[in-house]
């Protein structure tokens, strides 16, 4: 569950919010509207590989949509006859 805390709060109380940001994001507000969001660097690093792979696997989908309109309906030559 997330903890949302005033950005005044936050301030004044940085240590906690450190230590509550490695059980769970912790939202930041400024006048009632959330503005940052604090996590564990383990939960940053999470989400940076998740990126990477999200983007890898569309870099792939796109490569093999490029690999199929350029063949046409041929059949690519066996690796073991080259």
């Amino acid at each position: 569950m997330f903890k949302t805390i005033s950005a005044t709060k936050a301030r004044i109380h940085f240590g906690d919010v450190m230590k509550q940001a490695k059980i769970a994001p912790v939202i930041v507000e400024r006048d009632g509207k959330a503005e940052v969001v604090v996590l564990s660097k383990k939960a940053y690093d999470q989400l940076v590989v998740a990126k990477r792979q999200a983007n890898f696997q569309k870099r792939l989908a796109k490569l093999h949509a490029q690999i199929r309109n350029e063949l046409k309906g041929k059949k690519l030559p066996d690796i073991d006859k080259r």
